[in-house]
C-alpha cells in the first residue's frame, strides 16, 4: 500500500517561510515523480512542483518559481518543498503526489496522480 504523509504546514505571516515533508512508501515504480499539488478554497487543484527519482528534473509553476524549493533525500524516502517569500495567495491545502509519470508532466494534470496524501494546510496571512 502506498502511503504518502505530509508534514510542515501552518499559519505564517506573508514574508515568511514553511518546509512541508513527505515521507513516501509502499510502492515499486522503475521509474516516478513526486510532487505537490494545492488546492485554494473555492479554486481547482494546482500542480505546484515535482522531482524525479533521480533528482536531476525539477518543476515548478510560474506561481512558485523562484520562490520554492523542491529536494529528495532518497535515503529517507522524503521529499521537501521549502517555501520562502511566502504570499497571502499560497493560501491552500498542499497534497504530496506519487506519479509514474515523468517530471514535469506528473504535475500538469491530475490525471497523471495514482497516489495522494491526505494534505497539510498552509495559511499566509497578510
Amino acid at each position: 500500500e502506498v502511503k504518502l504523509v505530509e508534514s510542515g504546514g501552518g499559519l505564517v505571516q506573508a514574508g515568511g517561510s514553511l518546509r512541508l515533508s513527505c515521507a513516501a512508501s509502499g510502492f515499486f515504480f522503475d521509474d516516478y515523480a513526486i510532487g505537490w499539488f494545492r488546492q485554494a478554497p473555492g479554486k481547482e487543484r494546482e500542480g505546484v512542483s515535482c522531482i524525479s527519482k533521480s533528482g536531476d528534473i525539477t518543476y515548478y509553476a510560474d506561481s512558485v518559481k523562484g520562490r520554492f524549493t523542491i529536494s529528495s533525500d532518497n535515503a529517507k524516502n522524503t521529499v521537501y518543498l521549502q517555501m520562502n517569500s511566502l504570499k497571502p495567495e499560497d493560501t491552500a491545502v498542499y497534497y504530496c503526489v506519487l506519479s509514474p509519470a515523468q517530471c514535469p508532466i506528473a504535475v500538469v494534470t491530475t490525471n497523471f496522480i495514482t497516489s495522494w496524501g491526505q494534505g497539510t494546510p498552509v495559511t499566509v496571512s497578510s
